[in-house]
């Protein structure tokens, strides 16, 4: 049966911001055959970071237009390190570590992607399965001979390190990307290699690998490298990558990630990063461009990253948590959190200890929170904006400076959060 592509998938992609550059050709392949192409993700953590959320959805997007993905988990390069976009050698982690990684990534990627029996199913794979038998001589006959050492100091990834020093290790490490596109081509019919622009010098390496060494024409399409309208670094904040797994990044810390971005990026960021159609996202524009300060894009664009990398429930518990702090959350409401989902919601906020025998005994609020932590700076003050209603214990207003606090307000027993004003927030903590 003759292959009929779902869309034409440059073109999807190009409307997206996805497009970067590509052999020429490419285009042409891919509206005329069913194409295997694959992607390299590197093992070196446990959990993909939103960072790798370009490459993946170049794959998710092959995988609609009807094509074959392969995610290509790199257990032997990443036993080396890759040079290109570093300024310095990097840790070398161990086959074990490597393989739990390559499972970790494997159980992230099924989020996005139909690894299931048909026509176009994903497909995993490891280059240390046909590195790891490779001996030093076999590669310098199969590879090395293949590309002259003049190609390889041409590559950005190389010039960029010369000065500051590159090993031999990453130097040749063209070469192993190069001919796991080559192993890919021959063992699995692949003939497209996608990534990020920064990419491209090694990935049009494993084209002229197959071309010299196997004779072969084989493809190359790359993403641009996102970045921040302000020029910041895409998937970072003050504590470092985003990340997929839910114990490195809460889902409501995930959540508020996406639904914080600003109006230029959140344009931008919801063609990439989600599935929505082109008329459902220009109907979105047109409602921020009329309401900007309902954030639609923002909203649109954390609910659909949230529940593809999460899930629908727990984008609900990070919308709930986010109520809870932000806008019109109840005591009902917090009482109901869970405790780590709590824990998850406070993270940054100010924590103080008491001594739980005083709520034992009863502590007047004046008295919790300008002598026995450091919420207000005096006890006066602290009565002034009590008395003006503007201070809530469990996001319950108090206006009697004197009430009491006891065990009874503490949630699960051992929390208390206070409030004063809109956005300030203590959490309290009997011990």
């Amino acid at each position: 049966m003759e292959f009929s592509p779902r869309y034409d998938l440059v073109e999807e992609l190009r409307w997206r911001g996805l497009l970067h550059d590509a052999i020429p050709g490419t285009q042409e392949l891919l509206n005329r055959d069913q194409v295997s192409g694959y992607v390299g993700f590197d093992p070196t953590a446990d959990s993909l970071h939103i960072g790798n959320l370009v490459p993946i959805m170049l794959l998710v997007h092959l995988q609609r237009a009807g094509h074959r993905p392969i995610a290509l988990v790199g257990g032997a390069t990443g036993m080396i390190g890759d040079p290109s976009g570093k300024s310095a050698e990097r840790n070398l982690l161990d086959e074990q570590t490597l393989r739990h990684n390559q499972a970790c990534i494997k159980a992230q990627l099924e989020r996005f992607l139909d690894f299931g029996a048909g026509p176009n199913s994903a497909q995993m794979t490891n280059n240390y399965d046909w590195f790891g038998p490779f001996t030093l001589l076999g590669f310098m006959r199969e590879v090395g001979k293949h590309i002259s050492v003049s190609y390889m100091m041409a590559k950005d990834s190389v010039k960029n390190r010369l000065e500051t020093g590159i090993s031999f290790t990453e130097f040749t490490y063209q070469l192993i990307q190069g001919y796991d596109f080559c192993h890919l081509y021959t063992h699995h019919g692949c003939k497209l290699q996608m990534g990020g622009s920064d990419q491209w010098g090694n990935i049009v390496t494993g084209t002229e690998l197959i071309r010299r060494k196997e004779g072969g024409e084989a493809f190359a399409l790359v993403a641009p490298l996102v970045t921040k309208a302000d020029g910041g670094k895409f998937g970072k904040t003050e504590k470092g990558n985003v990340w997929l797994a839910p114990e490195r990044t809460s889902p409501y810390q995930f959540y508020q990630f996406w639904l914080n971005t600003s109006d230029d990026d959140a344009k931008r960021y919801i063609r990439i990063f989600t599935l929505l159609s082109r008329e459902r996202i220009e109907e979105l524009e047109r409602e921020q461009e009329a309401a900007p300060h309902l954030r639609a894009l923002q909203h649109a664009l954390a609910d659909e990253v949230t529940t593809r990398v999460h899930s629908a429930e727990e984008l609900q518990m990070a919308k709930a948590a986010s109520e809870l702090l932000f806008g019109k959350g109840t005591e009902e409401m917090l009482r109901a959190l869970p405790e780590a989902q709590l824990m998850q919601v406070m993270d940054g906020v100010p924590t103080f200890e008491v001594d739980r025998a005083l709520f034992a005994q009863g502590i007047r609020l004046i008295d919790l929170l300008a002598v026995n932590t450091a919420f207000f700076p005096s006890k006066g003050e602290a009565r002034k904006m009590v008395q003006a209603g503007g201070v809530a214990v469990n996001k319950a207003k108090i206006d009697q400076p004197d009430a009491l606090i006891g065990t009874g307000h503490l949630i699960n027993d051992r929390y208390l959060l206070a409030q004063k004003g809109k956005k300030n927030y203590c959490l309290i903590r009997a011990v």
